[in-house]
């Protein structure tokens, strides 16, 4: 393997960026690596990582305010890349023959190190998908409990953010890279936890493409007049996303994804503008042709079910935290990540909240999930959907890109043998894959044409686990693990078990683990981590009754109908 000094842009080949690096399982004495280890190269690798920063400040001072913030500077790039091919260079050198060695393992996972916090601010907000669906939210729980769920919500989305980037940091390197939520889930509680998250993190993008699907496609039975069967402008959306989801890097679909929060943006203008000037779409709303005056609510006293399932939308909001991992690994500094999602958390919280409250003042009980599919006239209400439906098939094809290759790697590469995707007999099974990713997704789509009950059951699921049940429990055990490793004798890397004076059979290794100066943070996390797994327990069992009482009704859309969900004359 070999890297030259080329366009920071383009610099890496295509099998570069496509290598899957597998973690190098043992240490050097032969056994399997404890947290210890993963610290000790951790803090090798953020040791260079603050090196390298320091020698690129000079650089990055150059520039308008605008590139010093969401770029690094050309010369910066050019530094990194021609220390990476050297690495690189270096590491074939050593192991010049057929065989892959581990430092060039190591060399090419440093190199697939190539994004910037600005573009991880540009790809967080682009995965969101929130902001259509919080004037849904207020309709469903009024202007109090919904501005109070965004506080807090938005909150505990935050702290379950810097928990993640936290311990990223603390047990991430180039030996051992963390690539995903299930990766660094596995160093702190072991496979049966990476095998969890994989599953739901799995299910929950797979759906996403689904709900994505569904918007997609009721925006296109809207401006087809609902003249075009509902299912066929699904399976227009399906082929779409099966060509676009051949590309297979995150950093191409960076090029796209400051394109569709812009995108995303406008339509939000847009639907405010045209809302306050005109009625509210009384066809596509489910009390059908009613006509009455516009009723807003302090406090929507409805039952609980639904309000669970509005809120359950505010959670879809703060929905990116499933992805940080894939993020955080693809960038060359991951210290520098806390700036994406400070910035990213503000954005949603403000202009997300601001959207719902503004629209729902308008319409009232007759808001539409999406909400630009609420507007009444038809010019405006085909200008939103024309970009809304672009920038929502670059995000599902994001997800979808993430989606297959978690799957691919994990399952069958590791537990089937499947060639990498580096390989040319990889890279067409991973074309067969989206194929068969996006079909299942239609499937999806289609036997449940439910919007806000279908986006409401993927947030109690997968969502609300990935950013507030997850997090505290995860730091729960790194810091248990980490105040237990007091006790111990100094740490040998090349002897890192030798150190330890107890197990965890011994209860003197529990008591050091639990009983310290962090007793009340674990009490704290324990707390927290129970909460909001009642929570979303109960706004899963919500989410599913919704769904059987909403097609036990006779104005209620049908799997795989050609009428459309918003067609309620």
């Amino acid at each position: 393997m070999t890297a030259a000094v080329r366009n920071p842009q383009t610099y890496l080949s295509e099998k570069e960026q496509d290598a899957y690096v597998p973690e190098n399982c043992h240490v050097p004495d032969g056994t399997t690596p404890n947290l210890e280890t993963y610290m000790h190269y951790a803090k090798i690798q953020r040791d260079r990582e603050a090196l390298s920063a320091k020698n690129d400040v000079e650089g990055s001072r150059s520039g308008g305010l605008i590139s010093r913030i969401f770029n690094r500077s050309q010369e910066s790039d050019r530094r990194s890349v021609a220390s990476d091919g050297k690495n690189v260079a270096h590491s074939s050198e050593e192991g010049s023959g057929a065989l892959v060695t581990a430092g060039e393992y190591r060399a090419a996972s440093g190199a697939l190190r190539t994004a910037t916090w600005g573009s991880m601010f540009y790809l967080i907000t682009t995965d969101i998908l929130g902001p259509y669906s919080t004037p849904w939210a207020f309709q469903q729980v009024g202007y109090g409990p919904g501005v109070a769920c965004f506080f807090v919500f938005g909150i505990l989305a935050a702290y379950g953010g810097f928990l993640l980037w936290w311990m990223f940091l603390k047990l991430d390197s180039e030996m051992y890279p963390v690539r995903s939520f299930g990766d660094l889930g596995q160093r702190i509680y072991g496979r049966w936890f990476k095998y969890l998250c994989n599953i739901l993190q799995s299910l929950q993008l797979v759906f996403n493409v689904a709900i994505i699907i569904l918007q997609n496609g009721q925006g296109l039975s809207q401006m087809a007049k609902f003249k075009l069967c509902f299912s066929v402008c699904n399976v227009v959306w399906t082929l779409a996303g099966m060509v676009l989801g051949q590309i297979r890097t995150l950093q191409k679909f960076g090029k796209v994804a400051n394109l569709s929060i812009w995108l995303n943006i406008i339509v939000l203008i847009m639907t405010m503008a045209f809302v306050a000037n005109s009625p509210p779409n009384y066809t596509a709303s489910p009390s059908g042709q009613d006509t009455g005056p516009v009723v807003t609510l302090a406090i929507n006293l409805q039952p609980f079910q639904d309000q669970l399932n509005g809120i359950m939308q505010i959670v879809f909001s703060f929905g990116g935290s499933m992805i940080f991992i894939e993020f955080m690994a693809e960038m060359r500094r991951p210290m520098d990540f806390w700036k994406a999602m400070a910035y990213a958390q503000i954005f949603i919280f403000i202009v997300y909240m601001f959207f719902g409250l503004f629209v729902y003042t308008y319409q009232g009980q007759y808001v539409i999930n999406p909400a630009n599919q609420g507007i009444s006239a038809y010019g405006l209400q085909t200008a939103t959907n024309a970009i809304s439906l672009t920038a929502g098939i670059i995000a599902a094809a994001m997800l979808g890109n993430i989606g297959i290759k978690v799957i691919y790697n994990n399952v069958f590469v590791e537990m089937f043998g499947f060639p990498q995707l580096t390989v040319t007999l990889g890279k067409y099974y991973f074309a067969i894959s989206v194929i068969v990713y996006w079909s299942i997704a239609f499937v999806i789509g289609s036997a449940i044409p439910l919007f806000s009950d279908l986006s409401s059951l993927v947030a109690a699921v997968c969502i609300f686990q990935f950013t507030y049940t997850f997090p505290p429990f995860m730091i729960l055990g790194y810091c248990m693990q980490l105040d237990a490793t007091k006790g111990d004798g100094e740490f040998d890397i090349n002897n890192p078990h030798a150190h330890r004076v107890d197990t965890w059979r011994d209860l003197s290794r529990w008591k050091r683990a639990f009983f310290t100066k962090s007793t009340f943070f674990h009490v704290w996390n324990i707390l927290l981590t129970l909460a909001c797994l009642s929570c979303a327990i109960l706004s899963a069992y919500s989410a599913v009754i919704s769904i059987v009482s909403s097609f036990d009704t006779s104005h209620s859309a049908t799997s795989f109908s050609c009428k459309s969900p918003l067609d309620n004359s």
